[in-house]
């Protein structure tokens, strides 16, 4: 197996070529106790940044999903703190008019877009600010709408936005507030209400991972009619 030179937090390790970052930390003799998630890129807790020898830029990506390259340098990103709002969705509000009073900090965006460099999901960080600040929360959430909250582009801002955290407020409002509600969902979360699943629930939750990934690739799919 050929191997590739690596530096993790400043020392030098051979790792299979191949590997992911994150595979690659546990080849080293690292133990992820934190940062490690869903190891599947679906729930942003392991955020990376790292350089490639000869190379200037500092990349960004999820330790899950990146591969190792030779010469690369780099270090997982700890959780760090971001402003986070705090906002009842019950309570009697104007959800549009609300966004500069729990963000502020929207009117000092620079577009500079460092945001949207350095988002490991390629999304358009800087466009969905910009449309957060016309108070769009229709295309916010669009825009937002594959973001895993790993925190890198707050980590990047100068203006020291939580990007991540606006868009979970313009996708919660906007769910509840502003989106079409269809009939189909609504008589499926008032059977869940009623306990009629809670048996077959009960049944999945019994059964082992192969069988529930054969009932999962057996499944009917049907295109709802709006």
């Amino acid at each position: 197996m050929s191997k590739v030179n690596v530096y993790i937090m400043g020392k030098r390790y051979e790792v299979p070529e191949g590997y992911t970052i994150m595979r690659a930390f546990e080849y080293a003799g690292y133990r992820l106790i934190r940062g490690c998630g869903c190891r599947a890129g679906a729930c942003g807790a392991c955020a990376v940044v790292y350089r490639i020898a000869g190379d200037y830029r500092l990349k960004s990506g999820l330790a899950c999903q990146t591969p190792v390259e030779e010469g690369m340098s780099l270090t997982q990103v700890p959780f760090f703190p971001a402003q986070k709002a705090v906002y009842d969705l019950n309570r009697p509000a104007d959800p549009v008019a609300e966004f500069y009073r729990l963000y502020p900090e929207l009117a000092r965006c620079l577009g500079c877009n460092v945001c949207t460099k350095i988002c490991p999901q390629g999304l358009d960080v800087m466009y969905y600010i910009a449309a957060a600040q016309r108070k769009d929360l229709a295309l916010t959430t669009e825009l937002s709408f594959d973001c895993l909250m790993c925190g890198l582009c707050a980590a990047r801002c100068p203006a020291e936005i939580s990007q991540f955290n606006v868009a979970m407020y313009a996708r919660r409002v906007y769910g509840k507030e502003l989106a079409q509600k269809y009939s189909y969902a609504r008589k499926r979360a008032d059977e869940i209400r009623q306990g009629i699943y809670n048996d077959e629930v009960r049944r999945l939750r019994n059964m082992d991972r192969q069988s529930l990934k054969e009932l999962y690739d057996r499944r009917d799919i049907v295109t709802a009619k709006y």
